[in-house]
C-alpha cells in the first residue's frame, strides 16, 4: 500500500505539470494562429509582386537568376527550442534528412542553417558541421530574427562558390493546417520561383503590362529582401503555431495517461488494503478458534 500511495503522489505531481503546460500552450496557440493568419496574405502578396517583376522585366537580378551549375545548396531547418511537443521536431528533422539525401543524390553539397535548439542538438550529437545557428525564439518568433536569417542566407547566396557561397536555398519547416494537422514542408526560397499562381495563361489571354518606376532593377532591389524576410517570417510563425499545437496535444495525452495511472494505482491500493483487512480478520478468527480449542 505504501508503494502504491507513493506512485499515486508522484503521478499526481506529474499530472499537475502536464496540465499546466497544456493550458499554457492552449492559451498561446490562439495568438500564434492569429499571427499566421495575418502574415500569410502579406507573404503571398509579396511573392506575387516579386514574381511579376521578375517575369515581366528583362532584368537579370542575382536573386532571380538560376545558376548554370548548382554545386552547393543551403538548407534552413526550423525546429523548436524545447521538447515535450510530441513528434514535432523529429518530423522536421526527418524531412530535412530526406531533402539532404535528395540533394546529395543530385551531386550537390548540402550546407545546413539551423533554427532551434533541437536541430542544433541533433547535429552536434552526430558531430555534423553546419553554417550557422539561431535559437531562443521558436515559440514566439520576431521579425528582426527573420530579417537576420534572411540577410545571412542572401549574402551567402550572392557569394561566389569558391568563397563559401551557395547556389540555391531550401527551407524545411512545419506548415500549420489545423489544431490536429501540422505537416512538414520544403520550399525553395532562392533563386526566386513562382510559388503561388503557377497556372499557365491561356493562349488568348492578354498578359498585363508593367511599368517600373524608377527602374526594374531598383524595384527588385527593394522587393527581394522583403520577399525573403516575409517568407522566412511566415515559415517561423507557421512553425511556432505548429509547435504549440503539438505541445498542447502531447500534454493533453500525458494528462489523460496520468489520470489513467492514478485510477489503476488507486484500484490496486484498494485491493491491497482489502487483502490486508481480510488477512487480519482471518488471523483473528484463527486465533479465537485456537483459544477455544485449547479450553
Amino acid at each position: 500500500m505504501r508503494v502504491y500511495r507513493q506512485r499515486i503522489r508522484a503521478v499526481q505531481a506529474t499530472k499537475k505539470i502536464t496540465r499546466a503546460m497544456e493550458l499554457i500552450a492552449a492559451s498561446r496557440v490562439v495568438k500564434a494562429r492569429q499571427r499566421v493568419a495575418e502574415s500569410t496574405p502579406y507573404a503571398r502578396a509579396v511573392t506575387r509582386a516579386v514574381s511579376a517583376v521578375a517575369t515581366f522585366s528583362n532584368v537579370d537580378h542575382p536573386l532571380t537568376t538560376e545558376h548554370p551549375q548548382v554545386r552547393r545548396a543551403a538548407m534552413v531547418v526550423i525546429t523548436s527550442d524545447r521538447g515535450l511537443a510530441g513528434a514535432y521536431s523529429s518530423a522536421v528533422l526527418k524531412e530535412s534528412e530526406r531533402l539532404a539525401e535528395l540533394l546529395r543524390g543530385e551531386g550537390k553539397e548540402v550546407t545546413p542553417y539551423l533554427v532551434g535548439r533541437k536541430a542544433v542538438g541533433f547535429y552536434k550529437f552526430r558531430r555534423r558541421e553546419y553554417a550557422h545557428e539561431w535559437s531562443g525564439f521558436s515559440d514566439s518568433p520576431k521579425y528582426e530574427v527573420a530579417r537576420e536569417i534572411g540577410e545571412r542566407i542572401t549574402d551567402d547566396f550572392i557569394k561566389e562558390y569558391d568563397l563559401g557561397g551557395v547556389d540555391e536555398v531550401h527551407v524545411v519547416f512545419t506548415r500549420f493546417v489545423s489544431m490536429v494537422t501540422q505537416e512538414p514542408e520544403v520550399i525553395r526560397l532562392l533563386p526566386l520561383e513562382v510559388v503561388e499562381g503557377t497556372e499557365a495563361p491561356d493562349p488568348d489571354d492578354v498578359l498585363p503590362l508593367y511599368e517600373f518606376e524608377p527602374s526594374a532593377e531598383e524595384v527588385l532591389d527593394a522587393l527581394l529582401p522583403k520577399y525573403v524576410t516575409s517568407r522566412l517570417f511566415n515559415a517561423l510563425l507557421q512553425s511556432a503555431a505548429s509547435e504549440l499545437a503539438a505541445r498542447q496535444r502531447a500534454m493533453k495525452s500525458a494528462t489523460d495517461n496520468a489520470e489513467e495511472l492514478i485510477r489503476k494505482y488507486t484500484r490496486l491500493a484498494n485491493q491491497s488494503r482489502q487483502a490486508e483487512i481480510t488477512q487480519e480478520i482471518s488471523e483473528i478468527v484463527g486465533g479465537v478458534e485456537a483459544l477455544a480449542s485449547a479450553k
